[in-house]
């Protein structure tokens, strides 16, 4: 073929099957281009990588210390992570990254950020003393199969705390631009404080700073909420909105959910209704994650790009002003302390909302240590890219957003942990037993039954609630579970493993079964995810060695 017929051909469109690739392609091709001609990395963000955009659904665990963050994870997994301390004192001194993985163990941050298949590559300019104190958890959990977790570091107390971690400020990693990083990637930033401490220090304080941009992902949960009676905790609930709104210094009032999230009794069992419509609206929350997910990655990249825009009339503008040969010096100086002005300049002229424009303060600080003749012009060619992003290719996303939205709204979303026990048996709103999710084992019919020697003590308690046929019904069995201040979560599950017939009742057996589980539980240790055959009551491993 000739040079003349060559040039005629055209290039065949390419074709999108996801959301996710459709941002890639567009990120690569409109977006990283810009980016890197205005050295917009060098002022905000690193670059999004393949990892950045295909990983799961990410949630930021973030409070002071002793609120319960590392408890409350625990509490959603049903499972220890690997390498995590419980206590009052500050116990979690590390970022802890919280990740699915065929078998338990813990990955150093050095190895970590050389891994291209995590989204953690980028952190690798906060240096040693942060990878020091940057680890990930991997561990088989059905929670972590659709979303991951990341741990932080409590937060220290009092009026004048260290923000530069690490071996004093020089050698430390910057707290609040690492808080940053992982706000602007995850999906979710669950805010956790303590009944008990309401106290926001300054080093708190400058963390919530880092969140801000991100309030539409931010949960903010009032923790520990068992603690307090009910006229206590209107009062604590008010001095904690009256807190947000000086920190976020903003007139809208943020979400708070109040609990107690960890698997314990409640101590003023007053406000358990309360604590259980809040729980379950939280975890819906959460649970709907991995619908959004694509969602929620096509917003960032549209605030994305706005910021990237803003960014590059700037660089242009200082560029412009800047002399060819003499008292560059001063000209810098001048333009950097004018920067505000500058901003307005650009609003103006360009159109552009003051939401859009980067913290003037961080930015001039910034500016210090760069060389603005190195700045680029303004290039039409860029921006015009950028434009036609933000004005037409994100829109023909749009449809095959909404087609895996229908999709995914078949699925169950996060399963597992704690999202098991809001939806089994008479604890579930609407239909009480509609939950029938798999089989217990059958057993060996051999096998001695574990609760044989307390059935007569379990068997007093059924007789005296007045079982109907030989069967309690679940409203009837939900009223003396709920007795043991066990949270409904974990009292859903107990019911789930002990109705083993999945006929909605309790014979004397199964009831023997849960209080049998309701005592472990009591006694601190963990729940099954299975039945195991020593626990499947006698009458039933016959039933169930019947039917197969």
């Amino acid at each position: 073929m000739s040079r003349w017929g060559r040039k005629n051909v055209k290039k065949a469109p390419e074709v999108i099957r996801t959301v996710t690739e459709g941002l890639k392609s567009l990120y690569k091709k409109k977006l990283l281009p810009l980016e890197q001609y205005y050295g917009f990395h060098d002022f905000h963000s690193p670059g999004l990588e393949d990892a950045d955009f295909d990983n799961k659904p990410m949630v930021l665990v973030v409070g002071q210390y002793s609120t319960g963050k590392t408890t409350f994870i625990k509490y959603l997994l049903e499972q220890e992570v690997p390498g995590s301390r419980i206590g009052p004192e500050p116990t979690t001194d590390c970022f802890t990254a919280i990740m699915h993985g065929d078998v338990e163990g813990v990955i150093p941050g050095n190895a970590l950020i050389v891994d291209p298949d995590k989204p953690f590559r980028k952190l690798n300019p906060f240096g040693n003393t942060f990878l020091n104190r940057f680890q990930c958890a991997q561990l088989p959990n059905q929670v972590l199969e659709s979303i991951s977790i990341i741990d932080t570091p409590g937060i220290l107390s009092g009026a004048k705390q260290r923000v530069s971690r690490g071996e004093g400020n020089s050698k430390g990693y910057d707290f609040p631009a690492v808080l940053r990083w992982f706000a602007e990637r995850v999906d979710r930033i669950v805010l956790l404080f303590d009944a008990h401490k309401l106290e926001i220090s300054d080093e708190f304080s400058e963390a919530i700073g880092a969140l801000r941009g991100n309030e539409d992902k931010l949960r903010v949960v009032l923790n520990k909420a068992d603690m307090v009676d009910t006229q206590q905790l209107m009062r604590v609930y008010g001095a904690l909105m009256w807190s947000l709104g000086k920190v976020f210094g903003t007139p809208e009032v943020l979400r708070v959910y109040i609990g107690s999230f960890w698997a314990e009794p409640l101590l003023v069992p007053d406000n358990r209704k309360l604590f259980e419509l809040e729980e379950e609206d939280l975890f819906a929350d959460i649970q709907n994650l991995p619908r959004n997910a694509a969602l929620r990655k096509l917003n960032d990249l549209v605030k994305r790009a706005r910021l990237v825009r803003v960014h590059a009339h700037i660089i242009s503008y200082l560029k412009q002003e800047m002399p060819s040969v003499f008292r560059k010096d001063n000209k810098k100086k001048n333009l950097i302390y004018q920067l505000p002005v500058i901003f307005s300049k650009i609003q103006l002229q360009h159109h552009i909302s003051p939401g859009d424009f980067p913290d003037c303060t961080k930015m001039q600080e910034q500016l210090l240590v760069h060389d603005f003749t190195k700045f680029k012009s303004l290039k039409p060619g860029l921006m015009a890219a950028l434009d036609e992003l933000l004005a037409t290719d994100i829109a023909t996303l749009m449809p095959l957003l909404r087609q895996e939205e229908l999709e995914a709204s078949e699925h169950l979303g996060v399963q597992g942990g704690a999202f098991l026990g809001t939806r089994a048996g008479p604890f579930t709103a609407g239909d009480p037993f509609a939950e029938e999710n798999g089989e217990a084992g059958c057993g060996d019919e051999e096998e001695d039954w574990v609760v044989t020697k307390d059935k007569p003590k379990y068997d007093e308690i059924f007789y005296n609630l007045a079982p109907n046929e030989g069967k309690l019904s679940g409203t009837k069995a939900k009223d003396w579970m709920e007795s043991t201040r066990l949270p409904n979560s974990v009292l859903g599950r107990i019911w789930k493993l002990s109705d083993v017939d999945r006929d909605g009742m309790l014979d004397d057996e199964e009831f023997a079964l849960a209080s049998h589980l309701i005592e472990v539980k009591l006694d601190g240790h963990g729940l099954p995810g299975e039945l195991p055959s020593r626990l499947i009551p006698p009458s039933k491993r016959r039933q169930k060695g019947s039917d197969a």
